[in-house]
């Protein structure tokens, strides 16, 4: 019986800036309580990755929707969507509201399915615990300085073999972090009832076990 299986269904969400440390919060937690895990971010980077292979402009939101729409998440090549200018180009379909919306019903039935098959889901993203599951009983806001993201990331571009400098980096971060913010539908900022866990001085066990206990408080009250 897994973890999860006591408050089944759980859904943990979870949100939080570029390189703030939540994806791996986000697949750690799940492989601890044995829920389902879903990167909500791949889904925006696999739209932007559709429209570069048809040599379709980023800035032609109709093209970026009709990918959203024809997006399968069984389909989804991790290995096609990591580095820095997926990052970005993520960063700017994730803006479009058409976007947002054909994606967003996946996303929901994700959780729900994952809430039936495997007692719960933890979803990581940008506008988790705001718009995709307001009701969830865990969320989390993972946060870090713009200076160490910037420095976790070059590091981690660094290991992939990608040539760039850290001050590239720092600004990419503060660039995205303004674009996501700002933007006019599910702007990046934590729900009212979310867990700040700010990571810029937590090593990955550290966030884990501080994130741990929030769910465990949630959990022994919802008992």
């Amino acid at each position: 019986m897994s973890e999860a299986s006591k408050d089944a269904p759980m859904i943990i969400a979870i949100d939080g800036p570029a390189a703030s440390g939540k994806g791996t919060l986000g697949k750690r937690l799940a492989a601890f309580y044995g829920l389902e895990h879903l990167d909500t971010g791949l889904l925006y980077r696999a739209v932007a990755r559709l429209m570069l292979d048809k040599s379709r402009p980023l800035e032609d939101e109709s093209a970026a929707e009709a990918a959203a729409v024809a997006l399968n998440l069984g389909y989804i090549d991790e290995s096609r969507l990591r580095g820095r200018e997926m990052g970005d180009a993520a960063s700017i379909v994730s803006a479009y509201p058409s976007v947002r919306q054909a994606l967003l019903e996946q996303q929901r039935l994700f959780a729900a399915n994952a809430g039936v098959s495997a007692g719960g889901a933890v979803l990581d993203g940008r506008d988790i615990g705001t718009v995709v599951c307001p009701d969830a009983p865990v969320k989390l806001f993972v946060t870090a300085s713009p200076e160490e993201r910037a420095r976790r990331r070059h590091s981690e571009l660094l290991q992939r073999g990608e040539s760039v400098s850290y001050a590239d980096v720092l600004a990419d971060i503060i660039r995205r972090d303004e674009r996501d913010m700002t933007r006019s539908s599910a702007p990046l900022r934590p729900a009212e009832d979310a867990h700040v866990v700010d990571t810029s001085e937590l090593d990955a066990q550290a966030a884990f076990d501080a994130a741990r206990a929030i769910v465990e408080k949630a959990r022994n009250q919802k008992s």
